[in-house]
């Protein structure tokens, strides 16, 4: 049994475009900058395959991409699209049914490039660590990409929009099956890690930009992240009830934005 948290098909589809333009096409080529096909892809916690989809129009071919995720379901879901969806590119696709956390130092031996997508804000700093040991055994650059920072801004601006960001984050921060997972001070502890061993590292900043034309990814992210937040505290319970209400009929009148700020990073070996 894995300890992740289980996400659904519907939700990974829902986000599958607004991660595919907030991902920073700027560190993906730098990545793809001198590499020599064939390439070898690991793409660790790969859900439905949506970073393989993006990111493999990007890089030289052909390619093998080794999917790793430990629900086999969401696995088979990737490898049916890699066969029907067409991105002009050879791509050969093997799975891996494998908790990420508990990567060992030769899971990766052999890749040319090692990437995940909103994954690490779930993980545990163990966890992390286990991740960056093996990717620093492979010696491959990684491509760790959509890892949450914590901070959201709302437009029009409401006065519960801080006091929900810190309950949520909290949420995130939380013990779960013994473990910490680190929510949004993830992304900064594995760049962290990538330079106490000696790697190079690139940051960019890649948000979410979302407004009444992503209607159904957003009301389900706020749904989802009043309920966090409300869970975490739940003296909140009532003004979250009024603040959900509020921030549907704006999201229903057209009128409400939200930026959800995410980044990315691309780490490479001396």
């Amino acid at each position: 049994m894995s300890n992740l948290i289980p996400v659904s098909v519907q939700w990974l589809a829902l986000r599958e475009d607004a991660d595919a333009r907030s991902r920073s096409r700027a560190l993906a080529s730098r990545a793809a900058h001198g590499m020599r096909a064939p390439l070898v892809v690991h793409d660790l916690g790969s859900g439905t395959g949506s970073m393989m989809h993006w990111l493999a129009a990007l890089l030289p071919a052909p390619q093998t991409w080794v999917l790793h995720d430990w629900n086999p379901d969401l696995l088979g879901h990737a490898a049916e699209r890699a066969a029907v969806d067409s991105t002009g590119r050879h791509v050969a696709v093997t799975t891996s049914v494998k908790d990420v956390a508990h990567l060992r130092n030769g899971d990766l031996t052999g890749a040319s490039l090692v990437t995940m997508s909103a994954l690490l804000d779930v993980l545990s700093r163990d966890e992390i660590e286990a991740v960056v040991r093996a990717c620093v055994a492979a010696g491959a650059p990684v491509l760790f990409t959509l890892s949450v920072t914590g901070r959201v801004s709302f437009d029009p601006v409401d006065p519960g929009d801080r006091v929900f960001e810190s309950a949520f984050n909290d949420h995130q921060r939380r013990a779960a099956d013994g473990r910490r997972l680190l929510g949004p001070d993830a992304g900064a502890t594995a760049i962290g890690l990538f330079e106490s061993a000696g790697w190079a590292v690139e940051v960019a900043e890649t948000p979410w930009l979302l407004d009444a034309a992503d209607r159904p990814l957003l009301d389900e992210w706020l749904e989802g992240w009043v309920a966090a937040a409300v869970e975490e505290r739940p003296a909140l319970e009532e003004w979250g009830d009024e603040y959900f209400r509020r921030r549907a009929a704006q999201l229903a009148n057209g009128t409400l934005k939200v930026v959800i700020d995410h980044q990315d990073f691309l780490a490479w070996p001396p």
